[in-house]
């Protein structure tokens, strides 16, 4: 069975940082390209940043140069560092695992206050 964890969700105040921690098991998680999405109060769900399992990182324009995504393979997990946090950066974070179809973990909540 498939499970995604996340953890490290807060309340941060603007221009603070977090990072999101999101562990996963039941999959080879090497070979699954790894995403973070976000779906804020009464919006769709958004990509934030994805890993391919060679490394290679894409991003969200809104946040570029702010946001990093990076993984472990020896742990099975994938880190959001979120930097510069701003109140639009509010919604409940989820990361996802990409291999075929999509798993998708429950989410965990980020709120940035201004």
């Amino acid at each position: 069975q498939v499970q995604l964890v996340e953890s490290g969700g807060g309340l941060v105040q603007a221009g603070g940082s977090l990072r999101l921690s999101c562990t996963a098991s039941g999959i080879i998680f090497s070979l699954n390209v790894m995403g973070w999405y976000r779906q804020a109060p009464g919006k769709q769900r958004e990509l934030v940043a994805l890993i391919t399992s060679g490394g290679t990182t894409n991003y969200a324009d809104s946040v570029k140069g702010r946001f990093t995504i990076s993984r472990d393979n020896a742990k099975n997990t994938v880190y959001l560092q979120m930097n510069s946090l701003k109140p639009e950066d509010t919604a409940v974070y989820y990361c996802s695992a990409h291999l075929g179809g999509v798993n998708w973990g429950k989410g965990t909540l980020v709120t940035v206050s201004s």
